[in-house]
């Protein structure tokens, strides 16, 4: 059987609006944010047959999750929640002003070592630790045999999930990157006869009920 995956970026956060570093700090959706987890829930409900069943999965942060709730509802699926599809820690910059960050941010070099880099921030994931615990849950994510499953993550979680989707190794992911807004819909496929893997849509930005 084909599989389609489902990606989807939280909307938006307590901390977007009051410029604090996301990471592992749990900030909570926003009014707005909540209104747009809704609009998320009723458009893959269009997406996803009503007599499929669907796996729901969602980073363990309360922002994420909170999102995966208001999915869950609409698909009428429970949400399982892993920590491994967290954001990046940025260490003890996680919920201090995003100014705080910047000024200490250490960026890495254009070329040579760029998992470990040190980014001058202490107790800050490497790139290294973070796509590793993304692809060990993708790993066991799309072992299963289910043919439509959802995702919740946050927006540079998504490019390591897109990178284990389509079997990039984790010594290229240095260098990747696939941007996404908060509160996108990205869609991964996997054919049902060559097993081709691809990402069909790339952030796709939900603005209305379709």
């Amino acid at each position: 059987m084909p599989k389609t995956i489902y990606v989807v970026t939280h909307p938006e956060a307590s901390h977007h609006v009051e410029r604090l570093v996301g990471g592992w700090y749990d900030s909570d959706l926003t009014a707005n944010g909540r209104r747009h987890a809704r609009l998320i829930g009723r458009v893959l409900r269009t997406r996803i047959p009503s007599d499929v069943p669907a796996e729901l999965f969602s980073s363990d942060s309360l922002r994420a999750r909170r999102t995966a709730e208001v999915i869950g509802e609409s698909l009428g699926t429970d949400v399982i929640t892993d920590p491994r599809l967290r954001e990046k820690s940025y260490g003890i910059a996680d919920g201090r002003p995003q100014s705080w960050l910047d000024a200490r941010f250490v960026p890495p070099p254009r070329s040579g070592e760029r998992l470990v880099h040190d980014e001058g921030i202490p107790a800050a994931e490497t790139k290294a630790g973070f796509a590793a615990r993304v692809f060990a849950a993708m790993a066991e994510i799309t072992a299963g045999d289910a043919t439509h499953q959802v995702i919740v993550t946050h927006g540079f979680t998504l490019t390591f999930i897109i990178a284990a989707w389509i079997g990039m190794p984790l010594s290229a992911v240095g260098v990747v990157n696939f941007r996404a807004e908060p509160g996108s819909i990205s869609t991964l496929h996997e054919d049902d006869y060559f097993h081709n893997r691809q990402l069909s849509v790339l952030a796709e930005r939900v603005t209305s009920y379709d």
